[in-house]
């Protein structure tokens, strides 16, 4: 007997790219744009679970600015 492949429902990927725009919209407003964000393609194609969320490349001073957002956070 075949073992049945589980994909992602469409409320799983909706969930996903509804997650990604508010995560884009939290960082816009910190001033800070990551070029290569968005759904790994990878884990788009995989069986389940829920596609990840690629952060991507950034340079330095993306980086900086990220961390001091954070580090402001966590105080």
């Amino acid at each position: 007997m075949k073992a049945r492949r589980t994909t992602h429902s469409a409320l799983c990927v909706e969930e996903a790219e509804d997650t990604l725009e508010e995560l884009r919209s939290a960082f816009r407003k910190a001033g800070i744009v990551l070029p290569s964000l968005g759904l790994d393609p990878v884990s788009l194609a995989r069986e389940a679970p829920c596609p990840l969320v690629e952060l991507g490349r950034c340079s330095v001073d993306t980086a900086r600015r990220l961390a001091a957002v954070l580090t402001g956070m966590a105080r």
